[in-house]
């Protein structure tokens, strides 16, 4: 008789968001996995609701709630692209319940790493500004790029355009690219970043990477890295047309975490990529 083979329990937080049903929809495509609750905040519509119906499936036996602390402790990871605040709770609680951590949220500073870092010493936390394994796999592109031709000439840019509905810039995704492309050039971003360009901003300044930021209509995201001198440009770009590529990414990430030792991860990790030269 062969043994059956465990199911990964995943919460949803933010289960009612549009990233939300797009993880509960993927979870119920994958196999391997399941899933074992949906969290939203309190004073939600869909508070009561069953998570499946919210996501168009039809019922799954799973009741959306906004106590969090019982559904943690019966899981085995936790699917979370909300908000800053939200998202460094809930890696609190994944310390506590020591599961897998996946965080796929925006918009956080380096004042919260070390409150990820330290729950990361009982969870496994895998943190990225963005879970498409095609965006991970450029960022390692533009890294190598960026360290290929890193002379003074060659100028770096990171184009990106979202939603209307997205409240952070640049993104998460544009900023992780940009990372790698300092990381390529062996500098530090925060100090070599250029967010906004008006009026007569003069001569554009050597080392410098800039960023440019577009909002509009339903684009789910949309990313280009320009590498340009005297006579060239070299563009790696990726479009995002479907959120599902997200949600694929995240179930994957948790599924790598599970058997992992506490830590904290990047999905570079999950590629077998990190520390690539």
């Amino acid at each position: 008789m062969s043994q059956a083979v465990a199911s990964m329990g995943l919460i949803v937080v933010g289960a009612a968001g549009r990233m939300g049903q797009s993880l509960i929809r993927t979870i119920d495509e994958i196999d391997g996995v399941h899933l074992a609750g949906a969290i939203e905040r309190t004073g939600s519509d869909a508070l009561g609701r069953d998570a499946g119906v919210l996501a168009g499936l039809g019922p799954n036996g799973v009741t959306v709630t906004d106590d969090a602390l019982p559904v943690f402790a019966q899981a085995d990871g936790v699917l979370d692209f909300t908000a800053p605040a939200a998202s460094l709770e809930f890696a609190d609680l994944a310390a506590q319940a020591r599961i897998v951590h996946v965080i796929g949220t925006t918009g956080m500073s380096e004042s919260d790493e070390p409150r990820l870092k330290a729950a990361s010493r009982h969870a496994r936390i895998v943190k990225s500004g963005n879970m498409s394994l095609g965006v991970n796999l450029m960022s390692v592109l533009v890294r190598d790029a960026a360290r290929a031709l890193a002379a003074a000439d060659w100028d770096i840019e990171v184009l990106e355009m979202h939603h209307r509905h997205k409240v952070d810039a640049p993104s998460g995704t544009a900023l992780l690219l940009g990372e790698a492309a300092a990381e390529g050039r062996g500098i530090d971003l925060a100090t070599h970043s250029v967010r906004v360009r008006d009026g007569h901003t003069g001569a554009r300044e050597e080392g410098s990477i800039g960023f440019a930021t577009l909002r509009g209509g339903s684009v789910v995201g949309e990313h280009t890295v320009m590498l340009a001198t005297e006579g060239e440009t070299i563009e790696l770009s990726h479009k995002a047309t479907d959120r599902s590529i997200f949600a694929r990414g995240a179930v994957r990430a948790a599924l790598w975490a599970w058997p992992q030792k506490p830590g904290y991860y990047s999905m570079l990790d999950v590629l077998g990529l990190a520390g690539r030269d």
